[in-house]
């Protein structure tokens, strides 16, 4: 059998333990002392309209400091000069040059072949050529109609001088009683008649005469106006050869060789690479404070280039603006239509600006408010904005130097004036 150890149990009594009596008071103070620290903060966390984990913000700083506007966007060469040929008539054409063909000024493009217009010309020419006859004839009849009424005015005028002759004669004789009375009357009643003769014969003379200059007017008149159709038609005949306007190369042929097409369809175009600017996309917010003539700079292949703002579109298209930019002075010849190129405009330059870093706050409260952030809490506070650029906005009134501010995410507070922000 064997034996338990009861024998060997003997009953020890503790003493009291100073050190961890000291540990257990230690322990206590600093919980007393982490609960008056927590007791302000639980107090705000209390206070607070809402709650918000700091990872779904984005804070800024307000700083003083200088306040550049610009816009930096990425722009593509365009030809300020490119214009596009159309058909002048309808018909086959034959094109006389080929994509990326250097060509000259007045140089031949493509030739349009229409046997209806040529036809059309010819027959006008021929109308034309028929009435300068029948204005040359009408001259020719004229002289001679004027030729045969001056010999008629001519003769009545010799008719009544003679007349007047005749009745002095016999008035003379009259008076020496060698004719009768008789003589002297029939002598009075020619030379009338001789003189009415005259006068109509006159009349006649001016009357036809103007009449005829009339005819002739308008024969000349028809025959003129039937030339300048002719003119137009030749015109329309030589516009057949689609020339260049510019000095250039061919960009883009929209037909096939030897295709028919109608009348006004596109042909070809021609780039003018002595001309060049860069297009840029403008957001609409920044758009109206562009105006035509600001600098701005251009980079690209390595270098940089200065430039002036030429063009703006008047149109908005998916929230933005069409803007271009001239260089100064010559284009550079190592640029191709499309480049893509780095443009940036100065719009304004200010020091000594209170500024933060722009974000979504400012569209999301139109400017008004912006959430202040200090000890674990987001206050909201009235704020007025000025300008901004691309990564600042101005600040105008609300806030200082040094501030803390939500700039983006503040969109989850809804209507919270206070809000609690959780790390």
């Amino acid at each position: 059998m064997i034996r338990d150890t009861s024998a060997q149990d003997r009953l020890v009594v503790a003493g009291p333990n100073r050190h961890r009596k000291l540990l257990i008071a230690g322990g206590a103070v600093a919980v007393l002392v982490a609960i008056g620290f927590a007791i302000p903060k639980i107090g705000t966390m209390f206070s607070a309209d809402s709650s918000v984990s700091a990872s779904r913000l984005s804070f800024g700083t307000v700083t003083r400091g200088p306040f550049v506007r610009d816009i930096a966007a990425e722009g593509k060469v365009v030809a300020a000069v490119s214009p596009t040929m159309y058909a002048p008539y309808g018909g086959a054409v034959v094109l006389q040059v080929h994509a990326g063909d250097v060509v000259k000024k007045g140089q031949v493009l493509a030739v349009v072949t229409s046997p209806e217009l040529t036809n059309k010309l010819a027959q006008e020419q021929s109308a034309a050529d028929a009435m300068q006859v029948e204005y040359l004839r009408a001259q020719v009849d004229a002289q001679k109609k004027r030729s045969e009424l001056q010999k008629a005015y001519d003769n009545a005028v010799v008719d009544q001088t003679a007349a007047d002759r005749d009745l002095k004669r016999y008035q003379g004789a009259y008076e020496k009683g060698a004719v009768p009375v008789a003589d002297v009357d029939k002598a009075k009643s020619a030379l009338e008649k001789a003189g009415i003769t005259q006068k109509h014969a006159q009349s006649d003379l001016r009357v036809d005469n103007d009449s005829l200059t009339f005819d002739i007017q308008a024969k000349k008149l028809a025959h003129d106006r039937q030339v300048l159709l002719v003119k137009d038609l030749q015109r329309q005949v030589d516009d057949l050869n689609v020339k260049s306007p510019v000095d250039g190369q061919v960009g883009q042929l929209f037909i096939a060789e030897r295709a028919t097409v109608a009348k006004d369809a596109q042909l070809v175009s021609v780039i003018d690479l002595t001309a060049l600017e860069v297009e840029m996309k403008v957001p609409e917010s920044f758009a109206r404070d562009l105006a035509i003539g600001m600098p701005g700079e251009i980079t690209g292949n390595g270098k940089e280039w200065k430039g002036k703002v030429s063009a703006i579109s008047p149109e908005v298209v998916n929230g933005e603006v069409a803007a271009r930019l001239r260089f100064d002075g010559q284009s550079p010849q190592q640029l191709r239509q499309s480049q893509r190129l780095s443009v940036r405009i100065l719009l304004d330059r200010r020091d000594n600006v209170l500024t933060v870093q722009r974000g979504s706050f400012v569209d999301e409260s139109a400017g008004r408010y912006a959430y202040v952030v200090n000890d674990g809490m987001a206050d909201r506070r009235d704020i007025r904005v000025g300008a901004s650029s691309i990564d600042k906005v101005e600040i105008l009134d609300g806030l200082k130097e040094g501030d803390k501010i939500v700039i983006s995410g503040a969109d989850t507070f809804g209507d919270a004036k206070h809000v609690a922000i959780a790390r």
